[in-house]
């Protein structure tokens, strides 16, 4: 056996069984094979044919690995675009729904205002129609005639106070 062989061989006994030194004892057994190609074949030039029969082969292998990850490159490119166009599209779906509900908001705001108006001016009347009730019983009871108009039997309606209700605020 020669040297190089049986150094090669000898020496797989003590590899340890990680990636690195597998790969290191491929190469090695590679390098071997060739050189007992070397001096069993004869030739020179088979040697040099297989040699560049083994460098053919490696630079297809590249050119695959190289096309195959550029198409999962591109995969994952075009894979982006389209999640950035979804994506897109849902901003402008959130957009357009909180235009709509600013609108909404805007306007049932505005309507608060007008009915708050309203109450502000109905309470004032009510007030005044109150004091007007209040005035008038005030000057029955300093007074009283003998006329059944102005009797204070006759007059209850006029001692109660008027009540705003739910119903006044819609005209």
């Amino acid at each position: 056996m020669y040297p190089i062989l049986s150094e090669i061989f000898f020496s797989g006994c003590m590899i340890n069984s990680t990636v690195r030194r597998r790969t290191h004892l491929v190469q090695s057994f590679s390098v071997a094979f060739l050189y007992w190609l070397y001096y069993n074949s004869g030739s020179e030039e088979d040697l040099q044919a297989v040699m560049d029969q083994r460098k053919r082969k490696r630079m297809i292998s590249n050119r695959e690995s190289a096309r195959r990850s550029r198409m999962r490159k591109q995969k994952h490119l075009d894979d982006l675009v389209s999640q950035v166009a979804q994506l897109r599209k849902d901003n402008q779906q959130i957009l357009t729904s909180v235009n709509i509900t600013t609108q909404q908001y805007l306007s049932v705001e505005a309507e608060n205002s007008v009915l708050r108006a309203q109450v502000g001016e109905l309470s004032h009347r009510l007030e005044s129609l109150n004091e007007i009730i209040e005035v008038l019983n005030a000057t029955t009871f300093l007074e009283p005639l003998n006329n059944s108009f102005f009797n204070p039997l006759n007059m209850g309606y006029l001692n109660h106070p008027i009540m705003a209700s739910a119903d006044i605020l819609q005209y």
